[in-house]
């Protein structure tokens, strides 16, 4: 069996000459993680950050294509960019995932200065809490590793 980690894509196994979405949960060993952001530059950093340190990394360019991965490949923890193709597709993607009943901590990535971290009630947003870009890597490693352990 080979699983197919980098680039950011959805994580499959290959069984039998066919391809199948991995299993929820630890996968091989191993947590896994979605990416969803507009910004392929921020989801290759934050993807070397934790393939480096052992996480199956799951990445996707928007809102659309992450409810895709996310039903591919059920993740163990989900960070959203607040704002990618439109202004409110990071917080509508949280919707999404809680109507599809998701149960993994979910993170939103915001470029929009720290008062938005102090100032919004996480739980009315429905996410564990809101990054602020640039993440550095030991906060993500930190906030990954509290979360899954």
């Amino acid at each position: 069996m080979a699983t197919l980690t980098w680039p950011l894509r959805a994580v499959h196994e290959v069984v039998g000459g066919g391809v199948r979405p991995a299993g929820r949960t630890m996968q091989d060993g191993k947590h896994v993680i979605l990416i969803v952001d507009d910004d392929p530059d921020v989801r290759d950093v934050i993807g070397l950050v934790l393939a480096k340190h052992s996480y199956i990394v799951v990445g996707a360019e928007n809102a659309r294509q992450g409810l895709q991965r996310y039903r591919e490949t059920p993740p163990d923890l989900i960070i959203v960019d607040l704002m990618m193709e439109e202004v409110d597709s990071g917080t509508n993607l949280v919707r999404e995932l809680q109507a599809l009943g998701n149960t993994a901590p979910v993170y939103l990535l915001s470029s929009v200065g720290d008062g938005l971290s102090m100032t919004a009630d996480h739980s009315e947003l429905g996410v564990a809490g809101i990054l602020q870009k640039p993440l550095l890597p030991d906060t993500l490693l930190s906030l990954v590793r509290a979360k899954l352990t």
